[in-house]
């Protein structure tokens, strides 16, 4: 690990500021960048601690929404009496995210910046990865790439995005507040998270210097039909191999709503919007299920080694629907 400053900050624009300077990074809960800093993968050359920040509160919402504080714990965040009794999805995600021991320590606003990564980018011994040595190339194309994207990459980039908590956030329509020299903004999940494009290595819309303060969720009306699945190689704590976040509003016997993301398969959470076109307005069966599961794996391009992501895929939305069909 290189040597860095570090910086306590006490007051949210303070560490705004210590955070402007270039090859900064916030330091919450640091499982993820601690990690990296060990491994040689991050190199910031200062570390501006925002432990001390008011921003852990979870509060409601008039209408009935949700405001989770950036530094709320996710052992705190899954078990608050709301988030289970109105967003059970997104209890289930957190739980089945990590560890008791990391949920203990890492924060909601940590959780949600988690790089975007392949073993590639985890060990710089591999020189070629865009993500972290912008310009070197992508040894996973024609490497190891058993657990990349099937969605959304180029040659640039197939890693895939970690976090089970932003899958069902995404499914849950939730939108990211920040705080930054240029004031405070509030972007929808799937514009906070990029593909690859040209910029593999910046994986949030977030600017230098702008600090997640809250998530906030909007009134939902899927808490009683709703599942997180997990699909991965370990049945203790692992990253998904796929994950399928389902969310059903349903009034006598008809769908009249959906949601579905999708973890394990994209540079970020995959929104399957035609799969919940495929599911408004109908009576849940298994063909109606089939029909949504073929829609949201349609356009796949899977690479060598991982065409099994796309039955898996399928497999997995009609395991979650017909959870959150009888959740209840």
């Amino acid at each position: 690990m290189k040597p860095f400053h570090y910086v306590r900050a006490s007051q949210p624009r303070d560490a705004i500021q210590a955070a402007s300077v270039a090859g900064s990074k916030f330091l919450a809960g640091g499982t993820n960048l601690v990690d990296l800093m060990k491994d040689g993968v991050e190199n910031p050359s200062t570390l501006v601690d925002i432990n001390r920040l008011w921003l852990a509160a979870i509060e409601e919402l008039p209408g009935g929404g949700l405001r989770l504080g950036a530094l709320a714990r996710n052992s705190d965040t899954a078990n608050h009496r709301l988030v289970r009794e109105r967003y059970p999805l997104l209890t289930q995600a957190i739980l089945s995210g990590a560890s008791p021991q990391l949920r203990n320590l890492a924060t909601n606003g940590g959780n949600l910046l988690q790089r975007t990564r392949c073993p590639y980018f985890m060990d710089p011994a591999f020189p070629h990865c865009n993500k972290r040595a912008p310009g070197t190339g992508c040894d996973a194309i024609a490497g190891f790439n058993r657990r990349h994207a099937i969605f959304g990459w180029n040659p640039k980039c197939v890693a895939t995005h970690p976090s089970d908590m932003a899958v069902a956030l995404t499914a849950l329509d939730a939108k990211i507040v920040t705080q930054g020299v240029s004031g405070t903004r509030t972007i929808a999940i799937d514009e906070f998270y990029r593909l690859p494009g040209n910029t593999p290595h910046i994986d949030t819309d977030l600017k230098s210097g702008e600090l997640i303060v809250a998530i906030e969720l909007p009134p939902s009306a899927f808490a009683a039909h709703s599942h997180y699945l997990k699909v991965r190689d370990r049945a203790s704590y692992d990253f998904a191999l796929v994950s399928a976040a389902v969310a059903l509003d349903m009034t006598s016997g008809t769908i009249r709503n959906a949601r579905l993301a999708l973890g394990g398969v994209a540079h970020k959470p995959w929104r399957a919007a035609e799969a919940e076109r495929a599911l408004i307005g109908k009576q849940p069966s298994e063909a109606v299920f089939n029909a949504a599961a073929e829609a949201a794996v349609r356009g796949a391009q899977p690479l060598k080694q991982n065409a099994y992501k796309v039955d898996l895929a399928k497999r997995a939305i009609l395991s979650a629907l017909q959870s959150a069909r009888v959740a209840a």
